[in-house]
């Protein structure tokens, strides 16, 4: 497959810095590229990989100015690559197709036309599934479940009692939806159960990675918001409230009653306490501890996680510690020094 230079840009509406008659023939990562690919620089702290790659080409952001490299320049670098990805070597998964006989269903189950249900798939009672949704084999759909039009649930997914799905969603492997709550009270040296009687909320356009577990409330509903993207391995508490489009990354853990505002970041490793709201638009960096409510549009980082700019500095005096305690240290014993002097002269 090759393209011109100059009807890549045009595909992808961006601007030309360079001869279009330049021939493409493949795409690379910006270290692997060779004569012949175009290659891609979302992050400025790369730029110097410009210098150095074999690529024919680079798509970048419109403000990088100076390369000896035929340019591309694009609002979003990152997903201008991603439709040249596609233009060279288009993505088209092998869905399944039709039910399978050994599907399982309960009484009074709704199914919408053109739906696909892979082996193995156990469906409970009065479950509701919209038109052209795809569940792969060995779900789990429990009693009262309504999934809407349009979406792909992975092999091996659980999805309890009464949650309700939108349209659209994505669920990956091994995620479990709208387990109980983590709740105990302790009565006599005992750790009671506490009922988790509420549901859970996943609306439109979600994807929910791999072996995340997304808990029921204890009442009302746990909600994931419309957009949200959730990365592998994230934990979601009960009766959390999680707003549109935001981005939660691997390895979080949000408490419970905690609200995110739309557009949150949680980045890698996160942790959240419970009953505090992280404003819209706030960032949380990798592996912060929040233990406190976040003002809209913050960026917050360390632990216990404070403004970035302030955490930076904490952290620079921290390692700043060794070097300050030796130095103290020569200042004491220079100190004792000239004391000891003192106290000999006055005697």
């Amino acid at each position: 497959m090759r393209y011109t230079l100059g009807e890549l840009a045009q595909m992808i509406g961006g601007e030309l810095v360079g001869s279009p008659d330049i021939v493409i023939t493949g795409i690379s990562g910006i270290k692997e590229a060779k004569e012949g690919d175009i290659t891609f620089l979302a992050n400025s702290k790369y730029a110097r990989l410009m210098k150095t790659t074999l690529a024919s080409a680079i798509i970048t952001s419109k403000d990088v100015v100076n390369s000896h490299k035929p340019l591309i320049k694009t609002d979003n670098p990152s997903l201008a690559f991603a439709k040249v990805v596609n233009i060279f070597s288009p993505y088209r998964p092998e869905y399944i197709e039709g039910i399978h006989p050994t599907v399982v269903f309960g009484r009074q189950c709704k199914l919408g036309s053109n739906l696909a249900i892979g082996p193995y798939v156990i469906m409970e009672n009065d479950v509701e599934i919209g038109d052209n949704t795809k569940i792969y084999g060995g779900c789990y759909i429990g009693h009262k479940v309504t999934i809407g039009k349009d979406c792909l649930i992975y092999p091996n997914v659980v999805i309890r009692d009464k949650v309700e799905i939108g349209n659209r969603v994505i669920i990956h492997s091994g995620a479990v939806i709208g387990s109980d709550g983590f709740g105990f009270a302790m009565v006599k040296g005992i750790q009671e159960k506490i009922p988790q009687i509420g549901i859970v909320v996943i609306e439109d356009d979600v994807e929910i990675g791999a072996n995340v577990t997304i808990d029921r409330a204890r009442f009302d509903k746990t909600l994931i918001g419309k957009g949200t993207k959730i990365d592998n391995l994230v934990q979601i508490a009960h009766n959390v409230v999680i707003g549109e489009n935001c981005v939660i990354v691997a390895q979080a853990g949000i408490s419970g009653s905690t609200t995110l505002g739309k557009g949150v970041v949680l980045a890698g490793q996160a942790g959240v306490v419970g009953h505090i709201t992280i404003g819209e638009g706030a960032i949380v960096a990798a592996q912060a501890g929040v233990t406190k409510s976040i003002p809209p549009h913050t960026k917050v980082s360390g632990y216990p996680a404070k403004p970035h700019n302030i955490a930076k500095r904490v952290n620079a005096y921290l390692q700043r510690l060794p070097e300050l305690y030796e130095k103290l240290n020569k200042r004491i014993e220079a100190l004792e020094k000239k004391l000891e002097e003192l106290e000999g002269r006055i005697n």
